[in-house]
Order: C-alpha cells, then sequence, then structure tokens
C-alpha cells in the first residue's frame, strides 16, 4: 500500500484542477441607505434600492429547469451586520406552510426553510450557513470540505420571520464580529437555497447539481462588495456562567448533595480570520444527551462531539482520517476527567493557510487518578482549486507521577503524527483523501504502530463509484486521545452505484448499489471478516424512500466476544461465523403532520443462530409548537447448540429493546422545552432528560435541565439531578 500512496496521490491531483462553477452569478452588496429593524416587515427605506437576487434553479427533484416556486432575496450591510431579506411565495395562497416547530438547527426536510452559505474566503472548502424555518427557527452551522455541515456551532446573530397566505419573509442580521473573513477581500461566495415542501421542490440562486446539498460552496455564487467589509474594532466576546443544582446517588446511597459553580468562555478575534478561544472550568450540563443505540458490534460505538468550546474551526482538529480512525477525537477530554481551563487558536492566517492550536488540562478522574493535558496542533495549506495538504500532531501527556494511592490506567504519554492530502475537485464530483499516521506510546514496544490509509470517491448524477483501502499496524495505540476501532489489518472496501430516472409523476428515481468489504492481514494472505452487499432503492416525488437490501457476512472472531453485549459469555477469538440476512426500509413524506418509518432486518447470526431486528419511528407535529415522535427498536437472537457456543447460550434467546419517546415544544422561537425518555434494557437504564431553555439574548440562555436515571427491569431509581445554569455572551 506504500507503494500505491505516490501513484494516488498524482491521480488526485490531476482532477484538482479548475475554475469555479458558478462565476457569473453575482450579487453586488451596497451600504444601508437607513437603519434597519430586524423584525420580519420589509418597511424600511434601506430594502428599497438593494439589488435583487431571483430566478432561482430547481435541484430537487430534478436539475434541469428553473424553480417553480418563486424566491427574492436582497442583502446590505452597515459597520456592524449584513442585512439579509427574502420573501418566499406561496404558490397556492391559502395552503398551508409545513413546519414541525420553531426549534434551532431544525430537521431539514421536516420544515419549508431557506439557508444563506457565506464562503468568506471564496475558497469553496469552508464557510458559514445561517437560515431560518418558516416558522422562526433559527439554522447556524459550520460548513468544512465543502460541504460538511456542523450544526453543533452556535453564534450570536438575529432573524425574524412572518408569513401570510401570500408568502413568508426572513429577515436576518449578522454581526461581522459573528464570522471570520480576511481584512480587505471583495469578493466572497454565497448562495441562497429554498425548500418548498408542498411541491417538494428545493432550489438555489447559483445552480447546484441535485446530487450534492444546496450548501455546497463549490456551487456558491459570488457576493461583491462595493467596498472591503468593515474591518471589526474590539472582537473580545467575554461569556461567564453561573450553575447550581442538586445530585441524588441512590445507587451508592449517598445523600443528596448540592453544588454551585462558576466558568467562563472567551472568544478573542487577533484578527478578523484568526480566533481565541478560551475556557476556565468549563461546564457542559445543558448539552444534549446522546442518543443511545443497541451494540451488537465487537467495537466502541462513536458519539458526536456537542461542546462549544470544541467546536468553531473543529474539523482542522477532528476531521483529519475517516470515521472509524481518527487521530484526534475531543469527546476523550473530559470523559472521566473535569476540564479545568482550556485555549484554542483557530482560522485563517491567509487565503489558502488554516492553523489550528489547542492545550486543555483535566484534573483527575473519578477513581482518583491523574489529570492529563492534551495538546494539539494542526495546519491546512489549500493546493490547486479547492484541494488541501494537512498535518496534524497530537500529544497526552500525564501531570504528576503515578503513586500507589494515585493510580493512573494511562500510559505516561500518547503522542500521533499525521500527514493528508484532501481531495476536493471543482464540481465536487470527485472527493477522497490519502493520508498516513504514526502513533508513540511506551506501550508500543517496537511494533508496527504505522497506519497507511486512502479513499477516492466519483459522485455522478446516474453513477457513482469508490475505493477505501487501509493498512493498520499492531502497535497502534490511538484510543487515549483519538479513535481508532481496529489493529493489524488491511481493509479493501469498492462500491458502486446506479439511478435511473424514469417518466413518472410518481417516481423520481431508482437504482442499484453494491459494495464489497474485506479485512486482511497485512500480507492479505488471510481474510479474516467479508461483507458482500446489495440493495436497491426507490425514491418518490414526495420524498418518501423505499430501500430492499441483501447482505452475506464472514467473519473469524480476532477476540474474544459476547454476541449479545448482555450476557457476558464469549465466543471464543479463532472460530468462525457465516450468515446470510436480508432487509427492507420504508420512510415516509414529511408533507403530512403524521410521519413514519420503518425497518426490518432478518437472517443469521453468529454461531448458526437467528436475528430479527424491527426499528419504528412515528411523530406528529401541531405545528408550529410541537413535534412529538417515538422511536423504537426491537431485537431478537436465538441460538441452537452449535459448538462453538458456550452452554449458556444454548436453545436460549434474547430480547433487546431501546425505546425512545421525544416531545419537543417551542413556545417561541426563543423559548423552548424537550422532554427525552431512553428505555435501553441492553444497558439495563431508563434515562429521562428535561431541558428547559430561554434565549433571553442573543447567545445567553437560562437552562434548567432535570435527568433522572432508573434500572430497566425493576424501575428503581437509579440517580436523579436537577441544574440551572444561567450564561450571558457579552461582547466587550
Amino acid at each position: 500500500m506504500q507503494k500505491l500512496l505516490p501513484v494516488f496521490l498524482i491521480f488526485l491531483a490531476t482532477v484538482s484542477f479548475g475554475q469555479k462553477q458558478n462565476d457569473n452569478y453575482n450579487y453586488y452588496i451596497k451600504r444601508a441607505t437607513s437603519p434597519i429593524k430586524v423584525d420580519g416587515i420589509v418597511d424600511e427605506i434601506a430594502w428599497e434600492s438593494p439589488q435583487v437576487g431571483a430566478s432561482f434553479a430547481q435541484i430537487l427533484p430534478m436539475d434541469t429547469s428553473m424553480a417553480i416556486a418563486r424566491t427574492e432575496f436582497k442583502m446590505c450591510y452597515d459597520d456592524k451586520n449584513i442585512y439579509v431579506m427574502v420573501i418566499n411565495y406561496n404558490l397556492s395562497p391559502g395552503k398551508p406552510y409545513i413546519t414541525e416547530s420553531m426549534k434551532r438547527d431544525f430537521s431539514f426536510y421536516g420544515n419549508d426553510n431557506n439557508l444563506m452559505v457565506l464562503d468568506t474566503f471564496d475558497d469553496q472548502t469552508n464557510g458559514f450557513s445561517f437560515g431560518s424555518s418558516v416558522a422562526g427557527g433559527q439554522w447556524d452551522g459550520l460548513i468544512s470540505q465543502g460541504s460538511r455541515l456542523d450544526l453543533s456551532w452556535e453564534n450570536r446573530w438575529e432573524s425574524e420571520t412572518t408569513y401570510d397566505d401570500e408568502k413568508w419573509v426572513w429577515e436576518a442580521a449578522i454581526p461581522f464580529k459573528t464570522i471570520r473573513y480576511k481584512e480587505g477581500i471583495t469578493k466572497w461566495g454565497m448562495n441562497f437555497s429554498r425548500l418548498d415542501l408542498s411541491i417538494s421542490e428545493k432550489s438555489a440562486w447559483a445552480p447546484v447539481l441535485r446530487q450534492f446539498p444546496s450548501i455546497s460552496l463549490a456551487y456558491a455564487g459570488n457576493l461583491i462588495w462595493d467596498e472591503a467589509p468593515p474591518k471589526p474594532k474590539s472582537n473580545i466576546s467575554i461569556i461567564p456562567f453561573i450553575t447550581g443544582g442538586t445530585v441524588k446517588n441512590y445507587q451508592a446511597g449517598t445523600a443528596a448533595s448540592y453544588d454551585g459553580d462558576i466558568g467562563l468562555d472567551a472568544k478573542v478575534g487577533l484578527t478578523s480570520s484568526l480566533n481565541l478561544d478560551l475556557t476556565v472550568n468549563p461546564d457542559f450540563s445543558q448539552v444534549e444527551v446522546d442518543v443511545q443505540q443497541t451494540n451488537l458490534d465487537r467495537f466502541e460505538l462513536f458519539f458526536p462531539e456537542r461542546r462549544q468550546f470544541f467546536l468553531e474551526n473543529g474539523d482542522l482538529f477532528n476531521n483529519f482520517g475517516f470515521s472509524s480512525i481518527r487521530p484526534f477525537f475531543s469527546r476523550r477530554i473530559g470523559l472521566d476527567a473535569p476540564i479545568r481551563y482550556g485555549a484554542r487558536v483557530s482560522g485563517k492566517v491567509n487565503k489558502k493557510l488554516r492553523i489550528g492550536v489547542l492545550n486543555t488540562q483535566t484534573g483527575k478522574n473519578s477513581s482518583g487518578g491523574l489529570g492529563s493535558n492534551y495538546s494539539v496542533v494542526s495546519f491546512q495549506q489549500q493546493v490547486f482549486a479547492r484541494s488541501n495538504f494537512a498535518a496534524i500532531l497530537v500529544n497526552r501527556e500525564t501531570v504528576g507521577e503515578a503513586t500507589p494511592d494515585k493510580p493512573s490506567s494511562l500510559a505516561a504519554y500518547n503522542r500521533t503524527l499525521g500527514f493528508e492530502y484532501n481531495l476536493l475537485s471543482k464540481d465536487q464530483q470527485w472527493n477522497g483523501k490519502a493520508f498516513y499516521l504514526k502513533t508513540f506510546s511506551p506501550f508500543t514496544n517496537g511494533e508496527d504502530n504505522n497506519i497507511y490509509a486512502m479513499n477516492i470517491e466519483r459522485n455522478g448524477r446516474k453513477f457513482n463509484a469508490g475505493l477505501q483501502l487501509e493498512r493498520v499496524g499492531e502497535g497502534i495505540n490511538g484510543n487515549e486521545v483519538g479513535f481508532i476501532r481496529r489493529q493489524n489489518y488491511v481493509y479493501l472496501k469498492p462500491e458502486i452505484g446506479y439511478l435511473f430516472f424514469p417518466k413518472s409523476k410518481k417516481i423520481v428515481s431508482h437504482g442499484p448499489g453494491l459494495f464489497y468489504n474485506s479485512y486482511f492481514d497485512k500480507q492479505f494472505s488471510n481474510m479474516f471478516e467479508n461483507t458482500t452487499y446489495f440493495k436497491y432503492d426507490i425514491n418518490f416525488l414526495d420524498r418518501s424512500q423505499i430501500t430492499a437490501w441483501t447482505a452475506t457476512d464472514f467473519i473469524r472472531l480476532n477476540r474474544d466476544f459476547d454476541p449479545t453485549n448482555l450476557v457476558g459469555e464469549r465466543l471464543a477469538a479463532g472460530t468462525e461465523h457465516s450468515w446470510r440476512s436480508f432487509g427492507l426500509e420504508y420512510e415516509s413524506t414529511n408533507q403530512k403532520r403524521l410521519t413514519y418509518s420503518a425497518a426490518m432486518r432478518t437472517g443469521g447470526y453468529y454461531a448458526d443462530g437467528e436475528r430479527f431486528r424491527m426499528n419504528a419511528s412515528v411523530g406528529y407535529r401541531f405545528q408550529p409548537y410541537v413535534a412529538a415522535v417515538i422511536r423504537a427498536e426491537y431485537n431478537h437472537i436465538a441460538f441452537g447448540e452449535a459448538e462453538v457456543l458456550p452452554v449458556v447460550f444454548h436453545n436460549n434467546s434474547y430480547d433487546l429493546w431501546l425505546v425512545g419517546p421525544r416531545i419537543d415544544v417551542t413556545f417561541t422561537n426563543k423559548l423552548f422545552l424537550t422532554n427525552f425518555l431512553q428505555y435501553n434494557n441492553q444497558t439495563n437504564n431508563v434515562n429521562l432528560n428535561t431541558r428547559f431553555q430561554w434565549r433571553y439574548s442573543p447567545a445567553s440562555d437560562l437552562f434548567i435541565v432535570y435527568t433522572d436515571n432508573y434500572y430497566a427491569d425493576t424501575f428503581n431509581v437509579r440517580n436523579r439531578a436537577i441544574v440551572l445554569k444561567f450564561t450571558y455572551w457579552w461582547n466587550v
């Protein structure tokens, strides 16, 4: 694989050249001629003179015609803000709009909405997305790798909507302090998109091919400034917080404890494009709980980062490698130890160079062990049209010296060095990467501690294909700071797919997909795992979808494994298992208030066993105030008397349930209540999480969070807590 790497890089370079796709779409923004009040009512003189952006092109259901629904937008600015106004005309006056609720970062395909993207460096790679649902729910996120969106990011800006039978209007003010841009640049990338669910139409001002998200920066038009955007004066934000609450651990039988705390986050604009983030004694009690998963896998589950401190320019740190091979995974920090302080410098040095530097210090873990210091240094240099070369250095050091009364389960240090080339072709139809990682740890003992990996994808309108290769050494020790699911293997995964577009009033497209993945030893002489998967998709005009699939699996276990992740007894390493399975999936349209989905899997399992899985969800919206959904997953696993089975499994069956009803109540677009219940008998836990949020000022909140945990088998209380958190965003 090392010999293939140079050839692969040359190929990636050959498809990286080219000019911007929509370079002839220009919007000329000028200074506002009067003050603007953000209220969704277009009555200011300032909105009379700006250029009108119109003539949107259809993305879905087909990208070969102009949009049916009429959309117009205008933009202007003053010394502090960029102002946005979008008018969305109703194709069928009087017909109700479609919305789930007024919640932030809403489900894209569950709401009529407007989105805007800003590519402030015009690099077609990194940018910002702002938007609104028809009911006024705000949407804000960071874009990386051209079209990868992180909605966990939040910042200070304002927007309001109004609507009547004829149209709905979105008006917004985005402070220059909220975004990052280089002084003196007078051309940004920009696009607007609209989703009108009543006619199943997604459209954009600058045309986007149907196989790509509407936020794709490769297809952004140009925002031309009449003068350079104003240089922010002082750009310092102080975000203090106060928390208080009570916790009682019924499982341990301890008395209720009452606690309060204070902490501080800060954002300092070192330049208009480079930001310093600081945190002291951070608290993440208001962060939404993870959605639990039934784990019948042999490896650790991945949960995304949700904490604000780690999010801005997070791709510089967290997106290196593949989803199953990450040299840095920020959720390792503070997993079992409080974060005492942290600092990050991230952003653009110039149009093509981005840097990221991070340092955090944790205290003792829950068992009293030593704390750790985490440091990350990364850079990303743009090359060719949109591609980039990147490097990263990750270091974790144990702080202090372990003693019998201060044990440490971690090595004295753990380090990773990595290099990566990311391909983003000019039209986004070719994507890929190649990277190399090397880990350093006292536990390595001279073993192979190298990772070589690469992939390439072709995403056409009809035909798509991909190839992924990985080679991981047995001495890799990356899970103290990163996320690496396996060691000591070579992986191969080719895949292809095709879509047909029939002349039908109901079906938009249909077609097959096939992938084949295999794990080998490093000499390619011994295959120990393989999956062949074939599917067929049917996509309907109303955005409902049916998928049928079949698969064959073979596994030779490389370590002992409990196939229920429940009983505790294990199949022995080296035993071989193979089976066939098939499934059917359906997802309903979002055009109706009642939505539902279902997925079924049946077939074989480990040790000649049988597994049946059923997933289902049902949702209903009382728009725009309440959205309720209940999701459930049921797994039935049955075994015979196979010789490889421990006796405890013989002729036994197991039923695993995961049930999660959720109710989102949005009293206004600034007042939210979320109730989330999760029943999981595999982990013997029932979790109730209720979160009240009042956004009394932009990016400033009052949270009240109540959590309750019970045993799933007896429903006796395990622990209970209620926390109040008050934050205020103060621009110095």
